[in-house]
């Protein structure tokens, strides 16, 4: 299962993680998925994987 949003399409990032003295390794930045479950048109629900910016958006536009 991959690690990206259902709704922003949002995936892990690459940076550096950098120490005191400023040697840079390579790191990921996952973003902060959540699993919902969401009632559909038909009456039936499903589970996705939503970011935790998208949660908040939704429960803003319902």
């Amino acid at each position: 299962m991959s690690r990206r949003c259902a709704i922003s399409g949002k995936g892990p990032m690459s940076g550096h993680n950098v120490s005191h003295a400023k040697n840079r390794t390579k790191r990921r930045f996952l973003p902060n998925l959540r699993t919902v479950r969401v009632t559909l048109e038909d009456g039936t629900s499903r589970k996705i994987r939503i970011s935790a910016k998208e949660l908040r958006t939704l429960k803003k536009h319902s």
